[in-house]
C-alpha cells in the first residue's frame, strides 16, 4: 500500500475474517499518481483528490480481491512513485514487503499534511471555505431538487438527452435504490458530493481550530467567528440529510483511525435526536456569529447571527409538521436493535417551540443587537425612475430574488453563477426573438402552478365570487387597456386565465399576450415592455426543435432585470440564491402560530404576518379579501381554515424558489399533490384556437410513505450492516 506521512493503512484493520475495511487518514493534497493507485485499490469510480478525513470507513472487498489488487498495483506501478512516497504493504504477520531503501520516505513538496492547513491564518481560511464548498448547488436546476422536483417546472418529455436532470427523473417517479438520484447521502448522481464528506471535513476544522496551538495568528474574536461559521455549516449539512432521509447517522465527531470496523458501523439516530443535536448546534453557534457582515466586498454569503437563527427556526416547524410529528406510517420504523426512529406521540409543544424560535429569529432580523442592525426588510424596489405604481409593483416582487444582496436576502448563497438558470426560464423577448442561443426556455412553470396564483381580489380562482372560473380556459380579447396596462398586450387575443389575476402572477409568470418588463426596454411606458407572443410563427413562437416553452408558460421570476437576448448571444447580471428571504421567515411563523394554538388570538397574530406579505404584494388582507370577493367568507375564522391560507401563500410567495418541494412533504400532502397528470398549451398551434388546446405532458408519480423521503444506496447498507433502509425502499 502506499503510504507518506499523511497516508496510512491501519494494520489491524487490513484483513478481517471476509472483509476488507481500509481506512485513511487525513491528506490535504495528493499527488495524481497518489490518487490513482488508491482509487484502484478503493474500488471508487472516480474521486478527484483524496479528500480530507481522519477515517473514511470506505470499502468492503472479498479478501483475495484486494490482495490480489496490492500486489498487480505495487509490481506495476513501483517505478513511477520511486520520488513520491513510502511504498510498503502490511498485513496481519502473514507477508510483508518494504522498500524503503528505493524510495524516499518524505511527504512530497507538492503534498501538504493537515497540520499544515491550519499552521497559518491564510492556510485555514482556505479550510474554512472548503467548509463552505459542500453547500449544494441550488442556483441550477440540475441541483436542486424543488427546483424541478416537483409540479412547479418542467421541461422536455419525452426527456431529452441533454435536459436528462436527475432532478426531474424524482418528480417523474424514477428513484430507486440501486443509485439514487441526488444522493447527498453518499455523493453522486446529480449530487455533487456527499454531505457526510462535508461534515469530516467540518470535524477536522473544529478540532484543530479549536485547539489554541494551531493557527497562532489568528484573533480570538476570529478564531470564535469562524468556529461558530463551521459549526453552523456541520448543523445545515445535518439538517439537509434529515430533510431528505429522516433519520440519519449523527457525525459529531470523527473516529479515529484505531477505530474497529464494528466501531465505525454507526446507526442512524431517532428524528428527535437529530433535531436536537441540530438545535443544540446552533444555539452554540449563534452568539459568536456577526449581526451583519461589515466586509461586503469580501465576505457577503458568510453565516450571519439572523441566517442561524432561521435555520432554526425552519428545522423546528418541520420538526413540529405532520410529517416528522407523530405520523403513524412510521411506528414500526426501527433500528435492529428495536430502537424507534419516529415519535409516534404527536406534541402540540414542538408548534410552540418552533413558534418561539421564529419569533426569535425575526426580533433579530427587524432589530438585531447591541445596537447593530441587520437592516433585513421585505424589499422594495429603490429605482428613482419614473415607473408607474403597477410597474414598481412588479419590480418589487421580482427584486426581492434576483436583485443582488437586496433587503429581504437573511442568507444568499455567493460564487454560485446563476446566469445557466436565467437563461433556462428567459424568453425571446426583445430585439432578437430569432435568437436561439440566448434565451434557451428549456425550464417552464407548469398550468397547474398558475392557476395556484390568485385572482385580483387575493382569492384562489375556484374560491372567488367574482371570477370566471368556469370560463377561465376560454379565449378573449383584451379591450380594456387601461385596466390591463403593464400586464396584458392592448387587443391581443389570450385565454381568460390571464385576465385579473394578482401582481404576481404578472411578475413571476411569461405567457401569451403579456407584458415582460426588462432593463433593455426604451422606457417605463407601457407601450414601450416588451411583448411576449408565444404562438406558432409569432416572434417568441416555437423556434427550430427545441426553442420554444413546452408548457405555454416562462418563470419570469428567476430572470434578474437586467438578462439581454443579444443578436447572437447573451447578457446577464448575477445574483446570489436566495436561500433564507424575510418573507419565508415571517410565513414560518404564521404557521406556526396557528398551529400552537387553535383560538382566535392566535389566528389574528398568524393573519397580521400573513397580511404582511400580501399588502407588498398589492393584496389587501386576509379577512377583508375573503369576507368580501370568497364563496367561504368565514374560511379564516377556523385553524383548518387559515391553515389552507397560510400553505396557500406560501406556495404563491416562494414559488420557483424550491421551498414547495419540501413543504408538501413535511405537510405530508405530496401523494396527493404529486399524482397528478400535468397539462399544457399546444406549442405547435398558429392561431388562437390551435394554440389553446389542452395537451398532456405526463402524469407524476409519488407512492406514499415511500417516496417522503430518499432511499440509502443498496451498497451502503451492505457496507454498513448496521444500517436500515426507508420504509418501502426494502
Amino acid at each position: 500500500m502506499i503510504v507518506s506521512n499523511s497516508i496510512q493503512l491501519s494494520p489491524k484493520n487490513i484483513f478481517t475474517n471476509d472483509n476488507v475495511y481500509l481506512e485513511l487518514t487525513k491528506t490535504y493534497r495528493s499527488s495524481k499518481e497518489i490518487i490513482e493507485f488508491s482509487n484502484k485499490i478503493l474500488g471508487l469510480n472516480y474521486v478527484s483528490a483524496i479528500r480530507n478525513s481522519n477515517n473514511i470507513p470506505v470499502v468492503k472487498k472479498e479478501e483475495i480481491n484486494l490482495k490480489s489488487d496490492l500486489l498487480n498495483d505495487i509490481n506495476n506501478l513501483k517505478n513511477k512513485l520511486r520520488n513520491l512516497a513510502c511504498v510498503s504493504l502490511l498485513t496481519g504477520g502473514m507477508w510483508g514487503l518494504s522498500a524503503c531503501s528505493d524510495y524516499l520516505d518524505v511527504v512530497p513538496d507538492n503534498v501538504g499534511t493537515i497540520e499544515h492547513s491550519f499552521s497559518n491564518r491564510n492556510e485555514a481560511e482556505k479550510y474554512l471555505f472548503t467548509c463552505y464548498s459542500y453547500i449544494p448547488e441550488y442556483h441550477s436546476e440540475r441541483a436542486n431538487v424543488g427546483l424541478m422536483g416537483g409540479d412547479e417546472l418542467a421541461t422536455f418529455y419525452p426527456i431529452q438527452s441533454g435536459d436528462d436532470y436527475a432532478t426531474w427523473r424524482i418528480g417523474l417517479g424514477y428513484q430507486n435504490v440501486n443509485d439514487p438520484y441526488m444522493n447527498y447521502w453518499d455523493g453522486g448522481n446529480g449530487a455533487a458530493h456527499s454531505l457526510y464528506e462535508g461534515l469530516r471535513d467540518c470535524n477536522t476544522f473544529l478540532t484543530y481550530v479549536s485547539d489554541l496551538n494551531y493557527v497562532g495568528d489568528l484573533a480570538p474574536s476570529m478564531r470564535k467567528r469562524w468556529l461558530a461559521e463551521v459549526k453552523f455549516l456541520k448543523a445545515y449539512y445535518h439538517y439537509l440529510l434529515l430533510r431528505m432521509y429522516g433519520p440519519i447517522v449523527i457525525i459529531n465527531e470523527n473516529l479515529p483511525i484505531s477505530s474497529t470496523p464494528e466501531e465505525v458501523r454507526l446507526k442512524r439516530a431517532p428524528v428527535d435526536k437529530v433535531v436536537a443535536f441540530i438545535s443544540d448546534l446552533l444555539d452554540e453557534a449563534k452568539t459568536d456569529l456577526p449581526v451583519k457582515i461589515d466586509d461586503q466586498a469580501t465576505e457577503l454569503g458568510r453565516i450571519t447571527r439572523p441566517a442561524a437563527l432561521m435555520l432554526k427556526a425552519k428545522l423546528l416547524v418541520m420538526a413540529a409538521s405532520p410529517l416528522f410529528n407523530g405520523n403513524p406510517d412510521y411506528a414500526d420504523f426501527t433500528n435492529k436493535d428495536g430502537e424507534h426512529l419516529f415519535s409516534q406521540e404527536y406534541s402540540v409543544q414542538k408548534w410552540i417551540d418552533a413558534q418561539e424560535a421564529c419569533e426569535e429569529a425575526i426580533e433579530m432580523c427587524e432589530q438585531g443587537e447591541g445596537g447593530v442592525s441587520p437592516e433585513i426588510v421585505l424589499h422594495e424596489t429603490h429605482t428613482n425612475m419614473l415607473f408607474s405604481d403597477r410597474l414598481k409593483r412588479e419590480l418589487s416582487l421580482r427584486e426581492c430574488v434576483t436583485e443582488k444582496w437586496n433587503d429581504e436576502l437573511i442568507w444568499g448563497l455567493s460564487g454560485r453563477p446563476v446566469s445557466g438558470l436565467q437563461q433556462s426560464c428567459m424568453s425571446r423577448v426583445g430585439k432578437y426573438p430569432s435568437n436561439m442561443h440566448g434565451a434557451s426556455e428549456k425550464i417552464n412553470p407548469t398550468m397547474y402552478v398558475t392557476e395556484l396564483y390568485y385572482t385580483k381580489n387575493g382569492i384562489p380562482l375556484d374560491e372567488d365570487k367574482e371570477w370566471e372560473y368556469a370560463n377561465r380556459l376560454k379565449v378573449k380579447k383584451n379591450t380594456s387597456n387601461t385596466a390591463n396596462e403593464f400586464y396584458l398586450i392592448p387587443d391581443y387575443e389570450t385565454v381568460t386565465a390571464n385576465f385579473d389575476r394578482e401582481p404576481r402572477y404578472y411578475a413571476n409568470i411569461g405567457f401569451d399576450g403579456g407584458l415582460w418588463y426588462q432593463s433593455n426596454c426604451v422606457s417605463g411606458n407601457s407601450s414601450d415592455i416588451w411583448q411576449l407572443k408565444g404562438r406558432a410563427g409569432q416572434a417568441q413562437g416555437i423556434l427550430g426543435a427545441y426553442g420554444y416553452s413546452k408548457t405555454g408558460y416562462w418563470a419570469k421570476k428567476l430572470v434578474n432585470l437586467g438578462f439581454v437576448n443579444t443578436e447572437s448571444g447573451w447578457n446577464s447580471e448575477q445574483y446570489p440564491w436566495p436561500e433564507f428571504r424575510l418573507a419565508d421567515l415571517y410565513l414560518l411563523y404564521a404557521e406556526a402560530v396557528n398551529e400552537a394554538s387553535d383560538s382566535e388570538a392566535a389566528r389574528t397574530l398568524a393573519i397580521s404576518y400573513v397580511d404582511k406579505i400580501r399588502e407588498r404584494a398589492g393584496l389587501s388582507g386576509v379577512k377583508e379579501s375573503w369576507e368580501e370577493h370568497s364563496r367561504k367568507p368565514n374560511k379564516f375564522r377556523t385553524q383548518l381554515g387559515l391553515r389552507e391560507i397560510i400553505q396557500r401563500e406560501r406556495t404563491i410567495e416562494l414559488m420557483f424558489e424550491g421551498q414547495r418541494f419540501w413543504d408538501v412533504r413535511r405537510w405530508k400532502i405530496a401523494d396527493k399533490e404529486y399524482n397528478k397528470t400535468l397539462m399544457a398549451w399546444n406549442p405547435r398551434g398558429k392561431t388562437v384556437d390551435t394554440y389553446y388546446q389542452l395537451t398532456t405532458m405526463y402524469t407524476q408519480q409519488f407512492v406514499a410513505p415511500r417516496d417522503y423521503f430518499w432511499p440509502i444506496k443498496e451498497k451502503s447498507l451492505v457496507i454498513n450492516p448496521n444500517l436500515v433502509q426507508n420504509p418501502g425502499w426494502q
